[in-house]
């Protein structure tokens, strides 16, 4: 097959052969680049960036029960992770105990299964979560998660007030390429907003929100749409919460970003760099704020989990060693590397200890490190970010023209977007275009044998039964008044957080507070 005679991104982005000075003609660099720590922001958030400290490094871990969970994130700390990131099953995401017949056989599957503070107990069993931060990976019940947390950091004597972490918290990505939604979106939003009031008068360091690009790559979106359907988003969270009545310089410093990391080093990186410089914009003209960290675009990355082959696996280590790269030439301030063997099964030990010492050898081996933004003033990389800005800028403007996120979501536009964006990807790998090592090309004949995450067929039936013996011996007069509560919480305009709360730490179980909700917000049924 000839090589192509024309190349561009992932976005679409023509790439010319070689890029001059004329590329950037009428560039003025102290408008587009500033200095780093500085607006725009385009060269990162600190002025030192990683001179000062590296990005936190988290691997991301979650599976069976509460205590399998623990002992991985031992391990993990170990071998010198400096934060943990935790999955949840799919009936913890949706809001179901184990015992209920929608979670049959997802228990435990994608992610640790979390049924009440007792299951929160063991997750954190020796975890001194007066040191460590924890991001979490959940949304539509991201409310009952947190709170859990919360308590069980108040049990070993920790100040909320100090507690440092992260929920996911983005519900309305879920609507555009997950799934994993509960309520409609706008009672959706209310949560988010309660969130967002709750956390900053009892847990002033916790991120609120992680707004999420990830699962819209993922899905099958470009680099462009990525970030605009995100930033979309955070949009959407903002003037919720402005309207619910809380000032945006209140709430604004504690939102953070989860982007994906794909193949393309360099426009990923441009993508990084375009998304602070945009976010910068939108805090300050759209939204007026003036708190300097209102403004800054933080975020954590992950490496593309729907890049990595089942065949020859050993080359996803190479894959996820370029886009950790890409992540880090582009600003990162948390980053999670894949183990290889994720297209097979959840990650082993020896994968998971191989994708830590990539992100610790970049760090540390690299060189990358010593400068600050490595990449400013290249005449292609300067060229590309500004085109993935202004494609993304163009996304914004529709979306604003529809009504904004939640008017465009429920007109199903990201959505087709995305369908037709991960569509022209297939066919262009299914026609050999899109070239992927051991796929389409260099293909082994006879593939070797991978080893194989293991995984514990008893293990719905022994969570099922926990909740049972939780529900069997606990004060049921004294959660139902709780539950109660949460109830009427939830038909008035007061914030669910401290009902729920309270609900949770007489061991109401997360099935039984989001039945609740669902029973007064009811339930989300796609139109499309």
């Amino acid at each position: 097959m000839s090589e192509r005679s024309e190349r561009s991104t992932d976005s679409g982005i023509e790439i010319k052969p070689v890029y001059t000075d004329a590329d950037l003609a009428g560039w003025d660099p102290a408008e587009r680049l500033g200095l780093p720590g500085k607006p725009p922001y385009a060269r990162g958030i600190r002025p030192d960036m990683y001179r000062g400290r590296l990005w936190t490094m988290r691997q991301y871990a979650g599976f069976g029960t509460a205590e399998a969970t623990n002992e991985r994130f031992k391990f993990l700390l170990a071998a010198g992770q400096t934060g943990l990131s935790c999955a949840f099953d799919l009936p913890t995401q949706m809001g179901y105990d184990s015992d209920h017949p929608r979670a049959e056989g997802e228990v435990g599957k994608v992610g640790v299964a979390i049924d009440s503070i007792d299951d929160m107990r063991r997750l954190l069993h020796g975890i001194p979560l007066d040191t460590a931060t924890t991001s979490m990976t959940i949304n539509a019940t991201a409310a009952i998660l947190l709170l859990l947390y919360q308590l069980v950091a108040e049990e070993q004597g920790v100040d909320p007030a100090a507690l440092g972490g992260t929920i996911q918290n983005d519900v309305l990505k879920e609507y555009i390429a997950r799934g994993t939604y509960i309520y409609p979106p706008r009672p959706s939003m209310r949560l988010i907003t309660d969130i967002f009031a709750y956390c900053k008068e009892t847990l002033p360091q916790w991120n609120t929100i992680s707004i999420s690009g990830y699962h819209i790559r993922e899905a099958g979106s470009t680099a462009v749409q990525e970030i605009a359907f995100t930033l979309a988003n955070g949009v959407a969270y903002v003037q919720a919460a402005v309207d619910a009545g809380l000032d945006v310089d209140d709430f604004a410093p504690r939102l953070s970003f989860f982007w994906n990391a794909h193949n393309n080093l360099f426009e990923e990186a441009a993508k990084y760099r375009a998304a602070r410089r945009m976010w910068f914009k939108i805090m300050t003209e759209r939204f007026g704020a003036k708190d300097p960290k209102s403004a800054l675009l933080r975020f954590h990355t992950q490496t593309g989990g729907s890049t990595l082959t089942a065949q020859q696996p050993e080359n996803n280590i190479v894959r996820v060693a370029l886009q950790s790269l890409a992540a880090v030439l582009g600003g990162t301030q948390s980053l999670h590397t894949n183990g290889f063997d994720e297209a097979l099964g959840l990650p082993t030990e020896r994968a998971a200890r191989i994708a830590l010492r990539t992100q610790q050898i970049i760090g540390n081996e690299s060189g990358v490190v010593d400068t600050v933004d490595p990449l400013a003033g290249s005449y292609f990389v300067e060229r590309l970010t500004d085109e993935v800005e202004a494609g993304a800028w163009q996304y914004l403007d529709k979306i604003d023209g529809m009504g904004g996120a939640v008017a465009a979501i429920e007109a199903g536009f990201p959505q087709d977007e995305i369908e037709q964006a991960a569509y022209a990807y297939a066919k262009a790998v299914d026609d050999g275009e899109k070239v992927i090592i051991g796929v389409n090309r260099h293909v082994d004949d006879q593939p070797e044998p991978a080893d194989v995450f293991p995984t514990d067929p008893e293990l719905q039936r022994s969570q099922a039964e926990r909740v049972r013996a939780l529900k069997a011996e606990r004060d049921q007069p004294a959660v139902d008044a709780a539950l109660d509560d949460v109830r009427a919480a939830a038909s008035g305009t007061q914030n669910l957080l401290p009902p729920m709360k309270e609900a949770l730490a007489r061991r109401a179980t997360l099935g039984e507070v989001s039945d609740v909700l669902r029973d007064v917000f009811g339930v989300y049924q796609p139109t499309r």
